[in-house]
């Protein structure tokens, strides 16, 4: 507020309030809202194909954003007029704007799969009248999302809401909900509650109060829980009653939820899927729940490899680089290394997968895109990590049989992958429009490598929304080189994969290093492409790559360092990964997570040494240790250039 502004204060309904708002409303930087837009992303599920009611919707702020993501239907409500005008003015497609608010909405009763009511509580004078409103409007199983200033914080550091436009200060009439007094309201109306959120100021935000030259009160604020973000469920008519004995919870931890957004929170798991994420210990175990101590961990989401050959694992690096084009290097190896290629394929090919699963899991992958038919092997129940089973594919222009054909068998919501333009010559630069020509670049579309696309290929990529898949040193190996940062970052969809040990430095956490190293990537691009964007790709539905209450319950934990998540991550190595959950069981674990693991966890883990490490593991590793040493001989059997041996070691 300048020295010149007039205070106005609004009426207790704050008439003509939000109308004055309205027209600076979407050129005010706003830090709260600034963390609001941070975080809840993190909470929110796949929306498409779901009826979306914003209540409170302003100008439009989380109806474009939501637009994006192919709803059935957006609906907004706002009490201002002129900020239902500027909402109207963005055009937004399928999207339905109405005058009205709490308590009373103008939405039919069951209409709303998901709701959302940013920064509105405080607005509201009867909080049970406004929980049995939107319990109305809530289809059962449907998801609310309630954001506002945290209460206790407001109250602390006596927080004000307003705005100043047109030289004029307004003061906004406010309530404070105790947040207790917001989930009893909820909970007595049908909801439960699938996570609570209290993030604090960060660095991001502090920049905008640097801005406005109030960076006194950002440090008034450290540490202090900002806003909050309410996740609600509405519960069935007839809701199921949770089996504590099908219930684990990580407590004392800190939780990733997006590249720079983490928080401690307690993550609470039923059956295979997340149940709850409660920030600091609001969340308290069941009595009969499993508890797993991770003080001093970061939990992230389990990491979605987009590509790899999980049967070649034990295989060494073959070839003799350069190479012009990928046919070139495959001609070359099947004369140059045909020894060393039918001495490992001796191996029986349902071991050699599973070395490929565990080389996998050891840097924490739990969901794989393997390039092959689908193998039996992959979808037994006792597979240690996913495989993408719903896919389309041909190995490549030069090998495969009838692409077309192959894509018109994919079936319309699943991904087809195929390698193309993998290599530097024309030949590989020329697949990318032999593929258009065939239509088979679109929307499904998976390419694999495109070290070969130009700038106009990027256009051509990004045109037909398909997407692109990269393995940075195995490119650099096979042919000197690899992407330009230029390219990369000109391609909307872009995701990470490990490709196999035939051609690649290591695992999919050394790829991250090296296209941050080598190609520049930022840890921030760098953290969804191996996270929600490539399960987006690959057309996951579980919430895989993400860490939110419904979400496949696929959890890694690092030990905790200073740094963002997408920092951590692109810097960690294999050595790193302490413990991974494929569905809330445990699939691999330290030592020093073994040791705080209960008893009932440990069942069925069996050691392996690899190089000096030893790592407990939910997989037949002596049956598999002794199936490769029959062929390779013992002390022979390398995985992904690691050295495997059995461990002298029992649960």
């Amino acid at each position: 507020m300048t020295a010149a502004a007039e205070l106005a204060a609004a009426p207790p309904d704050n008439s003509g309030a939000f109308d004055a708002w309205a027209k600076v409303y979407d050129r005010q930087e706003n830090p709260l809202l600034a963390l609001e837009e941070r975080y809840l992303p993190c909470l929110l599920p796949d929306c498409k194909e779901k009826h979306i009611l914003d209540v409170g919707c302003g100008t439009g702020r989380w109806l474009t954003r939501l637009a994006g993501s192919h709803p059935a239907s957006l609906h907004g409500v706002d009490v201002s007029p002129k900020m239902l005008e500027a909402a109207a003015a963005k055009n937004l497609a399928n999207t339905r704007l109405n005058y009205g608010g709490l308590p009373s909405l103008p939405a039919a009763s069951a209409s709303a799969d998901l709701a959302l009511a940013s920064f509105v509580l405080s607005y509201v004078e009867d909080l049970n009248q406004c929980a049995s409103e939107l319990a109305r409007v809530m289809r059962a199983d449907g998801d609310l999302y309630l954001s506002d200033m945290h209460p206790g914080t407001a109250a602390a550091l006596g927080w004000k809401r307003g705005f100043e436009t047109d030289g004029v200060a307004y003061r906004l009439a406010t309530r404070t909900w105790p947040l207790a007094r917001v989930i009893d309201a909820f909970t007595s109306h049908g909801f439960t509650v699938a996570a609570l959120l209290e993030p604090p100021f960060g660095e991001l935000e502090r920049v905008l109060f640097q801005a406005h030259d109030k960076e006194e009160a950002w440090h008034q604020a450290a540490g202090r829980p900002a806003i909050y973000l309410l996740h609600l469920r509405r519960l069935p008519l007839r809701p199921l009653i949770a089996d504590a004995t099908h219930t684990l919870h990580l407590s004392g931890a800190q939780c990733a939820l997006g590249a720079q957004e983490q928080l401690p929170a307690s993550i609470a798991i039923e059956h295979d899927a997340v149940a709850s994420i409660m920030s600091g210990s609001a969340q308290k175990s069941a009595n009969r729940a499993l508890t797993l101590d991770l003080n001093g961990y970061l939990l992230f989401p389990g990491l979605v490899n987009a590509h790899d050959h999980l049967e070649f694992a034990l295989f060494p690096r073959l070839g003799s680089p350069p190479y012009e084009n990928a046919s070139q290097w495959a001609h070359d190896i099947q004369e140059s290394a045909a020894c060393t290629i039918a001495l490992h394929q001796q191996i029986p090919k349902d071991i050699r997968l599973w070395w490929g699963a565990i080389r996998n899991l050891l840097c924490g992958v739990t969901t794989v895109c393997e390039h092959n038919p689908l193998h039996p092997t992959l979808q037994d129940s006792s597979f240690p990590v996913r495989v993408v089973k719903e896919y389309g594919w041909e190995h490549s222009i030069a090998f495969a049989k009838d692409i077309p054909s192959a894509l018109k068998r994919t079936g319309d919501a699943r991904p087809f992958f195929i390698h193309a333009c993998e290599g530097i010559d024309g030949s590989a630069a020329a697949e990318l429009h032999a593929l258009d020509a065939m239509g088979a670049l679109e929307e499904r579309s998976v390419l694999v490598h495109g070290l070969a696309l130009d700038a106009m290929g990027a256009d051509l990529l990004n045109r037909r929304r398909a997407a692109l898949v990269i393995c940075p040193s195995s490119n650099n190996f096979l042919f000197q080189t690899t992407h330009t940062l230029e390219r990369l970052r000109s391609i909307e969809r872009l995701a990470l994969g490990s490709d196999s040990p035939l051609t690649a430095d290591g695992d999919l956490l050394d790829e991250l290093r090296f296209a941050r190293n080598k190609c520049g990537l930022h840890a921030d691009e760098l953290y969804p492409m191996v996270t929600d964007r490539s399960a987006r790709i690959a057309r996951l539905h579980r919430g895989e790559g993400t860490l939110r209450a419904r979400s496949a319950a696929d959890i890694v934990a690092i030990g905790h360092r200073p740094g963002s998540p997408a920092e951590i991550l692109s810097s960690a190595s294999w050595r790193d990964v302490e413990l991974v959950l494929v569905g809330g069981e445990v699939k691999l674990a330290s030592p020093k997570i073994f040791d705080r693991l209960p008893a009932e966890m440990r069942h069925g883990l069996l050691s392996l040494k690899i190089e000096d490490e030893l790592r407990w593991l939910r997989a037949p590793v002596l049956t598999l240790l002794e199936a490769a040493e029959n062929v390779l001989g013992t002390g022979n059997v390398y995985l992904g250039g690691l050295r495997i041996a059995q461990a002298a070691v029992e649960a």
